[in-house]
């Protein structure tokens, strides 16, 4: 059974920052594409960061300069450090496992992050 269980969300005020963390279990961690996507209250969910199995990453243009993703294969858990985060950060951010088939396709449940004064 795959289980991707998301800590670390929170309230926080404008320039602070936070760090998501996301166990997983039931997966060969190390052969996934691990990716943090959020979803704001009336939006559709959106990329913010994926980082491949040999440590390659991608940001959403909004994020870069100010969110690092970085994963520690031997606790099977990927990470989010939000630096500078602004109000527009606010949302439900997930966590997302890909692996090399599309059945291979795993979320969390998703932990809400509030950014505001």
């Amino acid at each position: 059974q795959v289980q991707l269980v998301e800590s670390g969300g929170g309230l926080v005020q404008p320039g602070g920052s936070l760090r998501l963390s996301c166990a997983a279990s039931g997966i060969i961690f190390r052969f996934y594409v691990m990716g943090w996507y959020r979803q704001a209250p009336g939006e559709q969910r959106s990329l913010v960061a994926t980082i491949s199995s040999g440590g390659t990453t991608n940001y959403a243009d909004s994020v870069k300069g100010r969110f690092t993703i970085s994963r520690d294969n031997a606790k099977n858990t990927v990470y989010l450090q939000m630096n500078s985060l602004k109000p527009e950060d606010t949302a439900v951010y997930y966590c997302n496992a890909k692996g090399l088939t599309a059945a291979a396709d795993y979320w969390g449940q998703g932990t809400q992050v509030t950014v505001s004064s």
